[in-house]
C-alpha cells in the first residue's frame, strides 16, 4: 500500500531559493527590467533594507507602465510598485499559500520568518511543486 502525500502539505519555505531580488524605489523602469533579467525573476521587491519591503514591482506592472506611455528613463519603481503586500509565514503550507494567492488575486507572496523577509514565492513556484509531484507519480 502506498501513501500519497500532497505537495500542498509541504512548507512553503521549501520553495524559497536564491536571495530576494530587489530594487530601490528610485530605480528607473529600465533598471527594473535589467534587474528582472539579471535575476531571472518576474518581480522585484522594492526597498532598501534586506529584511523588509515597501512594495513589489512585477512584469505586469512594468508592461502596464510602458503601455501607458510612461518614460522608462524617468518613471521609477516606486511610481509603479504595488504597496499592498501579501505575506505568509515560512511555516505556511504550499496549499495555504496557493489559496491566499487566489483569494488576494496575486502572483507573488512575500515570505516572512520572525518578522523578517526571507523569500518570495511565485505562482510558478507553487505550480512547479504540484507539477513535479504529479510527474513523480507516473
Amino acid at each position: 500500500m502506498t501513501t500519497d502525500v500532497s505537495p500542498g502539505s509541504d512548507k512553503v519555505s521549501l520553495l524559497i531559493g536564491a536571495p530576494v531580488a530587489r530594487v530601490c524605489a528610485g530605480a528607473s523602469l529600465h533598471d527594473v527590467a535589467v534587474g528582472m533579467v539579471a535575476s531571472s525573476v518576474g518581480a522585484l521587491v522594492v526597498g532598501e533594507r534586506r529584511d523588509s519591503a515597501t512594495g513589489i514591482v512585477s512584469e505586469r506592472d512594468l508592461v502596464r507602465a510602458l503601455a501607458e506611455g510612461r518614460d522608462p528613463a524617468t518613471t521609477t519603481a516606486g511610481d509603479i510598485a504595488s504597496t499592498t503586500l501579501v505575506w505568509c509565514d515560512a511555516d505556511a503550507t504550499i496549499a495555504e499559500v496557493a489559496a491566499e494567492m487566489m483569494d488576494a488575486y496575486v502572483r507573488h507572496i512575500l515570505v516572512e520568518q520572525d518578522g523578517h523577509l526571507v523569500g518570495i514565492v511565485s505562482a510558478r513556484d507553487v505550480l512547479g511543486a504540484y507539477a513535479s509531484a504529479d510527474a513523480g507519480s507516473d
